[in-house]
């Protein structure tokens, strides 16, 4: 009986093991699912036809990236957000200027594509270029997008009808003023006009002749240095166009562009970067040509500035949210992705890529010709100390007293030489300032 019992509970034992071996195991816990890190958002405040261009580029950067998109919004900077910054910005010179500074806080371009092992091949930044995206060591802390310099544009219509060449635009002021007079005497109710005339005719026109906008060490410390010889006579030349209706002026910034398109205005100096906006807008023939110069200044000829908004990325973010930028640097830096940049918004290249692209022969049709005249006057000659961008020229409180001061000469309030004189007296130190 016992061996019976014994046998009975060897039996249920290895019954119930046979159970429990036969019971399916339950399969393991799966790792729940890694969450979709957010878009990256990128705010700008760019003109119309470069935002739409933009939104094109961003949206061909996401279909090949959807792990990490990038948003685009756009709206305006608020400087005083600073703990919401988005993670990419493009910033006009005044806030431009801030981020270089250190003013505000960004992460700089040059740091975050080393630290996330992408290269960033662009060009050393020449003294032509605005410094407002530099360091003081002169690294990149944003990336210049939005590069520009002056040029002249020609309405051909208007030209062939007052009996003068196109193909052969006004080299110096005195030929320009001589086609002005035609222009005039053809009906014409508004010969010239120009866009930002500070920034043409005050920093450019120096910087175009060898002549220092600012002094201090380099140009960059100030006061204004723009009373001399050749800023009076320039001004004084434009005050007498002024008073004879040779010259229009609608305002401080683009007002002129619109007068011109509409084909009130037959001659324009503006930024390069209005071209293609030009070329798909006005009604007739357009020529793009150089800044006219003086030819009894020695040298002249000499180098325009490159100057314009440029991209940021903000400080704080994570590593994985600094790699998405660095790939989406990278993506702009690409000579396809440069040459598109170039041909629909008239900005200039960025890199030796886009700078070769630019200046190749089959690539330089209509859509390059603005780009093509501002490479050579930005390369004419290598700059000078005098003919070097100024980060004085930069300040808001320095161009107010220049628009300021141009007012006064419009109204015939006061002549060139004293205009100026004023202006830089008003940015001279006070006796404290320099005790300090």
């Amino acid at each position: 009986m016992t061996f019976k019992r014994s046998m009975c509970a060897v039996l249920l034992c290895c019954v119930a093991l046979c159970a429990q071996a036969a019971k399916p195991k339950s399969p393991p816990q799966a790792k729940p699912a890694a969450v979709p890190a957010g878009p990256l958002e990128f705010v700008h405040q760019l003109a119309p036809d470069a935002a739409a261009q933009l939104q094109k580029m961003v949206n061909r950067y996401n279909a090949g990236n959807p792990k990490r998109k990038i948003e685009l919004l756009e709206r305006k900077f608020d400087p005083a957000a600073v703990d919401k910054l988005p993670a990419l910005m493009i910033l006009d010179e005044d806030h431009a200027s801030s981020a270089g500074s250190g003013r505000l806080k960004v992460k700089p371009i040059h740091q975050l594509m080393r630290e996330a092992g992408a290269t960033l091949e662009t060009l050393k930044p020449p003294a032509q270029m605005s410094p407002a995206s530099l360091d003081s060591a002169g690294h990149l802390v944003g990336l210049p997008v939005g590069l520009e310099t002056p040029v002249m544009y020609i309405n051909r219509n208007a030209f062939k009808k007052a009996g003068l060449n196109p193909d052969d635009p006004p080299k110096t002021w005195w030929d320009l003023q001589t086609a002005l007079g035609a222009l005039r005497d053809a009906g014409s109710a508004c010969p010239y006009t120009s866009a930002r005339p500070v920034w043409v005719h005050l920093e450019n026109m120096s910087a175009w002749h060898n002549e220092p906008f600012a002094a201090g060490r380099g140009g960059q410390d100030g006061p204004l240095a723009v009373n001399g010889l050749v800023q009076i006579k320039h001004l004084a030349l434009l005050a007498s166009w002024y008073k004879s209706r040779y010259l229009r002026l609608f305002g401080h910034e683009d007002q002129a562009v619109e007068q011109f398109v509409k084909g009130d205005c037959q001659v324009l100096t503006a930024a390069s970067s209005v071209y293609p906006s030009l070329r798909h807008e006005a009604g007739f023939d357009l020529s793009v040509a150089r800044l006219p110069y003086y030819d009894d200044v020695r040298g002249a000829p000499q180098n325009t500035l490159a100057s314009g908004a440029a991209l940021f990325a903000a400080a704080g973010l994570s590593r994985d949210d600094y790699k998405g930028v660095a790939a989406f640097v990278k993506f702009l830096l690409e000579p396809e992705s440069q040459v598109e940049w170039q041909r629909e918004t008239g900005f200039l290249p960025l890199n030796r890529a886009g700078l070769l692209a630019a200046t190749q022969s089959s690539l330089l049709k209509d859509d390059f010709a603005s780009i093509k005249v501002a490479i050579d006057q930005l390369t004419n000659k290598p700059a000078t100390g005098a003919s070097s961008a100024s980060r004085y020229a930069e300040r808001a409180d320095v161009r107010q007293i220049l628009d300021d001061a141009l007012d006064e000469l419009w109204s015939d309030r006061k002549p060139a030489k004293q205009a100026l004189d004023d202006a830089v007296q008003r940015t001279q130190p006070t006796r404290a300032t320099a005790k300090r």
